[in-house]
């Protein structure tokens, strides 16, 4: 179980995509679970699923990640009615669909990010000590891209290539002045 700190827009879920592709469960899936969007009230059936005539309905965003990944975005904003149920998953290994009396075994990679400091968070009470210790079993860090100065123009550059590719604009290049003003700026955005 990975777990991923850094500046918001610093490239946490490029990173988490990293360690995905470049894992052993590269082949299967990988599923982002975006924390502060899951209200107590739909959790269940959004993680967990539920009994349904439809098979895709019922599946859930755990099952859907087993053999692969699944990156839970901006873990510091989960509700923590929420995070009691993720950490009984992540201690089990299973859970029960709601609805069945059916065991679903897990074998998936745990990714998580923040852009807060945990443990001020849970001084706070607002996130549960007994979780942050079974996500952070390996901690990343992710510098703010005006920490690493030297990847704004290997950046840029990517992007040129993305805009070539995906919106067909003409291959362009990097002048030494616009690389120059790239690095005197400031990136309050970081690489978003």
């Amino acid at each position: 179980r990975v777990l991923l700190t850094g500046a918001s827009g610093s490239g946490k879920e490029v990173a988490a995509r990293y360690i995905h592709a470049h894992s052993d469960r590269a082949h299967g899936p990988f599923i982002i679970v975006n924390s502060a969007s899951i209200a107590p009230d739909q959790m269940e059936n959004l993680l967990f699923g539920s009994e349904s005539t439809k098979p895709q309905e019922g599946e859930g965003l755990f099952a859907q990640a087993n053999g692969g990944s699944i990156y839970f975005d901006e873990i510091a904003d989960m509700h923590v009615e929420t995070q009691s149920k993720i950490l009984r998953v992540l201690v089990d290994q299973q859970f029960q669909r709601p609805g069945s009396h059916d065991l679903v075994k897990l074998e998936m990679r745990v990714i998580s990010s923040t852009s807060r400091d945990l443990p001020v968070v849970i001084e706070q009470k607002r996130f549960r000590d007994e979780l942050y210790h079974p996500l952070n079993v390996v901690s990343i860090s992710v510098p703010a891209l005006m920490e690493r100065r030297d990847d704004i123009q290997h950046v840029a550059k990517l992007f040129l290539v993305q805009f070539h590719h995906i919106h067909a604009y003409p291959q362009r290049t990097l002048s030494v002045q616009a690389v120059v003003m790239l690095l005197s700026m400031e990136l309050p955005g970081n690489i978003r």
